[in-house]
């Protein structure tokens, strides 16, 4: 009897530990696409669960009815229009209109607009609006080899917030800790950047701000060139997890399994994420950046400065942005460039038909140095 009774207690005692183990499981069913020839592994596997949620989450507002293109010009009628002036009236009111919706519903007009005054530039948010305004034409226009004709509006990343749900800001230099610690080297800190893992917890400043390589250790003795360390490797594991994350994807979606270092043979995708990565950086450098003096200290980061995109920011956990379902086609005007600034190419932006294999970065396709973009 005793001994019974001491069992049940060892078992009811590891249920914790078993709940604990099994945390980071999904029950079944389990739904998997194979995308590539049998036995490679070029599996996607989805919960179908979760997709229930990535669909409702997805789900895009109806537009506006059309507004006739004749008429007086924005400019014409209005003061102080400045990306938008070649809209006619109607056109234009039934821009602003939409936009309010998909950034600012409960706000309305007055959270970029002084009430008294619409022409004025006094509130921080609408000068935020109009750079905001160029860089949505800016990826339409000049980054189809990522977005293609789908492209993108406001909605794409504020689905309803002033604010898009997922930015970042450079975090601080990372604490010692106690001597028998050391230092972490920006790692071995739970983030959800790096869906908690223990690789390092920024992989947005490296490479979506500045321009280091991407670069994981060789794969062959001896190496004669293009050397990574095992830093390099980790910060480059960190991107891929958040990219993984940021699509709800797994590696095969980009990656060819039977050598995940080679270009041939593997999905499309990895070159349409190739440029990704390079239009999330020419992003923040050319408009985000730019906008530092611009915005608050309270809207700004530990280190003052702006909040930047990642590829969360559209995706939101979705392969394609709001599942590959088009707004651009019922609002064109924000398909194309308008003003004297927006005409000149943003610095780095390649046109829509440089391949991969021809772009300026060494890291395209490197000889000995298994390379994950």
């Amino acid at each position: 009897m005793i001994r019974r009774l001491a069992t049940q207690t060892l078992r009811w005692s590891l249920l914790p530990l078993l709940g604990l183990s099994l945390a980071a499981c999904e029950r079944p069913p389990m739904e998997s696409v194979q995308h590539g020839y049998r036995g490679t592994g070029m599996v996607q596997v989805y919960n179908p669960r979760v997709l229930d949620d990535v669909v409702e989450a997805n789900r895009v507002p109806e537009p506006q009815p059309a507004a006739p293109a004749d008429g007086p010009k924005a400019k014409d009628i209005y003061q102080n229009v400045q990306v938008l002036g070649d809209l006619s009236i109607g056109e234009f009111t039934r821009l602003m209109v939409s936009m309010t919706a998909w950034v600012s519903p409960d706000q309305g007009c007055n959270y970029c607009h002084n009430p008294a005054n619409f022409a004025d530039d006094s509130l921080y948010t609408k000068i935020v609006s109009r750079k905001m305004v160029q860089m949505t034409q800016t990826i339409n226009s000049q980054w189809k080899n990522h977005v293609s004709t789908t492209g993108v509006t406001c909605f794409t990343c504020h689905r309803g917030q002033p604010v898009p749900e997922h930015i970042w800001f450079t975090p601080a230099q990372q604490a010692m800790g106690a001597d028998f610690i050391g230092n972490k080297a920006g790692q071995n800190t739970p983030a959800a950047s790096v869906k908690l893992a223990s690789l390092p917890y920024d992989p947005f400043t490296p490479y979506l701000l500045k321009d280091e390589p991407i670069r994981v250790n060789a794969t062959r003795a001896l190496p004669t060139d293009h050397v990574a360390s095992i830093a390099s490797t980790e910060k480059t594991y960190a991107l891929m997890t958040h990219m993984s994350g940021a699509l709800g994807v797994n590696c095969t979606y980009c990656h060819n399994t039977q050598s995940f270092s080679t270009w041939e043979g593997g999905p499309p995708q990895r070159v349409t994420a190739y440029h990704g990565i390079r239009m999330a950086r020419t992003l923040n450098q050319a408009f985000m950046e730019p906008l530092t003096d611009v915005f608050p200290t309270e809207r700004k980061g530990e280190l003052g400065d702006v909040a930047k995109l990642n590829c969360a920011t559209c995706h939101q956990g979705a392969y394609k942005p709001l599942l590959g379902q088009s707004m651009l086609k019922d609002y064109p005007e924000l398909a194309v460039l308008r003003d004297a600034f927006a005409r000149a190419p943003a610095p780095g932006t390649p046109s829509a038909e440089t391949p991969a294999a021809t772009a300026t970065e060494a890291s395209v396709q490197p000889a000995a140095t298994e390379t994950r973009q």
